[in-house]
């Protein structure tokens, strides 16, 4: 990618400082998948392009360049979304790691990135923000290649593992989940509260492989504060 892109739909995933005045920016375009940018004097007072390049806005964006990172030449709103705030929030930067973390670098993935708006309309408009996140990894492992076709599960008892995946086991107790839950994932259907919680089991084991040991920052997140320590309140 020698020439000046045209412009090209993006969502700004992660940016850090870069330099004295300039940024560094990881963008998910629905052209190029995820494109590291950086973006020079963005960090200069009265810059137009500081309030622009924030997380869950629509952009337009202009770049270019010979290697992986690219230099950014124009960026402007091409839609304005609804502030996330609290929960759905919390939950948008979980989705923004997964993807820092997990695309490779100009690899196209048009199919994720409609899922990835689809996500944050959800988290804009539903309660359920869990059911959300579920659909998302779900779309997110398929196109890593790390998902198998659950509706096949017609055994009454699976678990999971590193090894093996997800296997058929002959007593409860051994088990993750059933098949009837398995099926239910496979179809997005989480009216029933056991599908959620065998849901989130089989997602976090296998973002786990993808993600390896390296914890994920947004997690922490969701953990609860800790006390505060004694006599601190007092």
């Amino acid at each position: 990618m020698n020439s000046r892109t045209e412009q090209v739909a993006a969502f700004v995933l992660h940016s850090r400082p870069y330099r004295e005045t300039s940024a560094l920016v990881d963008l998910f375009t629905l052209e190029y998948g995820k494109v590291s940018v950086v973006a020079r004097g963005v960090r200069r007072p009265g810059s137009k392009l500081r309030h622009t390049l924030q997380p869950f806005t629509v952009l337009a964006v202009r770049f270019a360049g010979q290697s992986e990172l690219k230099t950014l030449h124009q960026a402007e709103l091409a839609e304005l979304l609804p502030t996330l705030t609290g929960k759905a929030l919390m939950c948008g930067l979980y989705a923004n790691e997964l993807l820092e973390r997990l695309l490779q670098p100009l690899e196209t993935t048009p199919k994720l990135f409609l899922n990835y708006k689809v996500l944050l309309n959800d988290l804009l408009q539903s309660q359920d923000h869990e059911v959300s996140l579920r659909l998302f990894e779900q779309a997110l492992l398929k196109e890593l290649g790390s998902w198998s076709d659950l509706s096949g599960c017609h055994q009454p008892y699976y678990r999971y593992d590193v090894v093996q995946g997800i296997s058929a086991v002959d007593e409860v107790a051994a088990a993750h989940f059933t098949g009837d839950q398995l099926r239910s994932i496979e179809q997005g259907e989480y009216t029933d509260p056991s599908v959620k919680k065998a849901a989130k089991y089989l997602m976090r084991e296998l973002l786990k492989e993808q993600l390896g040991d390296k914890p994920l920052r947004s997690r922490e997140l969701f953990q609860p504060r800790s006390k505060e320590r004694k006599g601190e309140s007092e």
